[in-house]
């Protein structure tokens, strides 16, 4: 959780809604304490007392501003505050998630990933709100209603007020927080499951009246739905209980400001401004009992965000000599192609993997003399790069996508990639998720730009032509090669046009 806090801290703003949540209780607490002295010494001054009404009520009124403003101001800059440190904290998972080996995040299915970031994060925004800036606040005020009450009135009648909040919140905090904890992760598994069934549901709804497993998958969705009621049934339970307990506490401090200060002898005015103290320190405390009900729900969410949290970012290497390179024997160096020829299944598309050092090569693979298995992750991937047959395209121009290879690559010269791809369409050109709008031989020539523009040292490619006319793959390739002409290339490719130009060629069978 700490680390957590300080990926979200880092995002600032968060003193400046401390500052306010704390001036905005402070000065409720001044106005109903101000209020009380104020109403019994006019009471007295109505016995014939001489009292001057026109600074306590100028003070009644410019605490009343300042409570006003502070609230506004407490709410923009707090909610400002969380907002950044959410989306601070979203960038460090992605980052985390970015840093993962290649076989770990190819177990990890985009939308349910994203939908588990985006869910966590979000919960994780009471953290600021409902959690640390409340607790820190409400601890300010405690404490500086108590220096304000042994100042101007006793010490035994400020501990029994403040002491009476302190003990009930917190006896009642841990009470709450050890019952709901539990209940509260059933409850986001409850909530998790029935969005998962529901999403499948309607994904999937015309298979699964095929397969007569509609019904059965709609009560899945509904026992999800009633488990994650029942769940939060037991939450507000543990809730109104906190809160009759902070209620109760406030009765007692109330009432012991009275007999206490008649005790020792106190003014009225100073006893009824001790009695509104009791009173609106309630306000300092109240948040416990919605942090009783959330904090389950924030560690459950703490517990999968943190790990992620960890890593180190993903760093490109510096290029180390990757040539010649090495395939069961056959050597291809800087200008040289090798193909990869066999039909459908033959395994063109493992061996591209290997060479990539995605998985274990199963024939010997030398990169400048070193075995592929030898070279770190992020060595391979700064002198190779793979374009597989059906590449990864983001939502955006076609100018975004592009920049994936090199953020400082100029229009031009992304206008002429584009240009050798034969790919008539405009930098702005717009896509949609996943590169819609472009059919899958354009989506793949686009990719293929994308990774010229990269200029590794290996360029591989998986069936870099399917789908095209003769004569189009034909100009494709001729371009791929005159554009890579001081790089090596594997291309794997099941029409022999292709591999023409090749120095040499795998057949698999």
């Amino acid at each position: 959780m700490r680390q957590i806090w300080r990926v979200m801290a880092a995002s600032g703003g968060m003193r400046r809604a401390l500052a306010l949540a704390v001036l905005v209780v402070m000065a409720g607490v001044g106005l109903l304490m101000l209020s009380g002295w104020f109403i019994s010494a006019a009471a007295i001054a109505g016995a014939g007392a001489v009292f001057d009404v026109f600074r306590p009520a100028a003070s009644v009124r410019g605490l009343a501003l300042i409570r006003t403003a502070a609230r506004y101001g407490e709410r923009v800059l707090g909610h400002d505050a969380t907002l950044r440190a959410v989306a601070g904290l979203r960038g460090a998972v992605l980052a985390g998630l970015g840093a993962l080996p290649w076989d770990a995040m190819q177990r990890l299915r985009r939308g349910s990933a994203l939908s588990r970031v985006v869910a966590d994060t979000d919960l994780l925004d009471g953290l600021p709100l409902r959690i640390v800036l409340p607790a820190a606040a409400g601890a300010a005020v405690l404490a500086a209603s108590f220096a304000l009450m042994v100042w101007l009135a006793d010490w035994q009648v400020a501990a029994w007020v403040v002491g009476c909040h302190l003990i009930a919140t917190l006896a009642a905090g841990l009470w709450g927080l050890r019952r709901s904890g539990q209940v509260a992760a059933g409850a986001v598994a409850a909530e998790r499951a029935f969005r998962s069934h529901a999403l499948d549901l309607i994904a999937a709804r015309d298979d699964l009246a095929v397969y007569g497993q509609l019904d059965a998958q709609i009560d899945r969705a509904m026992q999800a739905e009633a488990r994650a009621c029942r769940a939060n049934a037991v939450l507000e339970g543990t809730e109104r209980r906190v809160a009759m307990a902070q209620e109760l506490a406030r009765l007692a401090a109330m009432a012991g400001a009275l007999v206490l200060g008649a005790q020792a002898q106190l003014s009225p005015a100073i006893i009824a401004m001790c009695f509104f103290a009791g009173l609106a320190l309630a306000e300092a405390t109240a948040p416990m009992r919605r942090a009783v009900a959330d904090w389950g729900r924030i560690r459950d969410a703490a517990s999968r965000v943190a790990p992620m949290l960890g890593r180190p970012a993903a760093r490109i290497a510096p290029p180390q000599p990757a040539l010649p390179l090495i395939v069961d024997g056959i050597r291809i160096g800087p200008g040289q192609m090798l193909g990869l020829q066999g039909r459908s299944g033959a395994g063109k598309s493992t061996l591209l993997s290997q060479i990539a050092g995605l998985i274990p090569p199963t024939a010997p693979i030398t990169l400048a003399g070193r075995p592929v298995q030898d070279w770190s992750e992020a060595e391979l991937r700064a002198v190779l790069t793979l374009v597989p047959q059906r590449p990864a395209l983001i939502a955006g121009s076609l100018r975004d996508n592009l920049a994936l290879a090199d953020p400082a690559a100029t229009d031009a010269r992304m206008q002429r990639l584009l240009d050798a791809m034969r790919l008539p369409y405009p930098l702005d050109h717009r896509l949609g998720d996943g590169g819609q709008g472009l059919s899958g031989g354009e989506a793949r020539r686009l990719a293929i730009a994308r990774a010229l523009l990269r200029k590794p040292l290996i360029l591989l490619l998986d069936e870099p032509t399917e789908g095209l006319d003769a004569a189009l793959a034909d100009v494709i390739m001729r371009e791929i090669l005159l554009i890579s002409c001081d790089i090596s290339v594997v291309a794997a490719s099941h029409r022999p046009c292709d591999l023409r130009a090749a120095s040499a060629v795998i057949r698999l069978e």
